[in-house]
């Protein structure tokens, strides 16, 4: 049984810069850590989603300058998967809960948003979602594309 390892954490502020800084901080540790390409992309792709969710709907009842809000993003390895972690203080929100939106059968009919959660789902192992001393946190379970290095 392999010991899950935490390999770096980051906390943020909610606000739209939280997003290309976590973008950076996710590559960077992508490069240090060498992951494959394809699994440094995908967990790219998941955090720019969940966390473009927190900032636009987990905070909007609280003051932007409030300094109590905040985003904790930290990513774990346990033998061949990878867990991004991603706890905030904002609104309770269940993502798992909520269905993805319809796939439109036209592209007229195509609305803009609601299907992030079912590239979440088709990219992740798992995704997981808890509330607990008022915090939601969030896991995104990747594990490596079949045949990858």
């Amino acid at each position: 049984m392999s010991a899950m390892i935490t390999l770096a954490t980051l906390s943020l502020s909610p606000g739209p810069q939280a997003i290309p800084q976590a973008q950076a901080w996710l590559e960077a540790l992508a490069e240090q850590q060498q992951w494959a390409p394809r699994m440094a992309f995908k967990l790219g792709l998941c955090l720019d989603e969940a966390l473009t969710n927190i900032v636009m709907y987990a905070f909007q009842n609280s003051a932007p300058n409030n300094e109590q809000a905040h985003i904790k993003v930290s990513v774990q390895a346990d033998g061949t998967l990878l867990t991004l972690n991603i706890i905030d203080n904002g609104t309770p929100f269940d993502p798992t809960q909520n269905q993805p939106a319809p796939l439109a059968a036209t592209l007229d009919d195509t609305k803009l948003g609601g299907h992030g959660l079912r590239l979440m789902r088709h990219y992740l192992q798992d995704i997981q979602y808890r509330r607990s001393n008022g915090q939601n946190q969030l896991r995104l379970i990747a594990a490596p594309e079949p045949g990858a290095a």
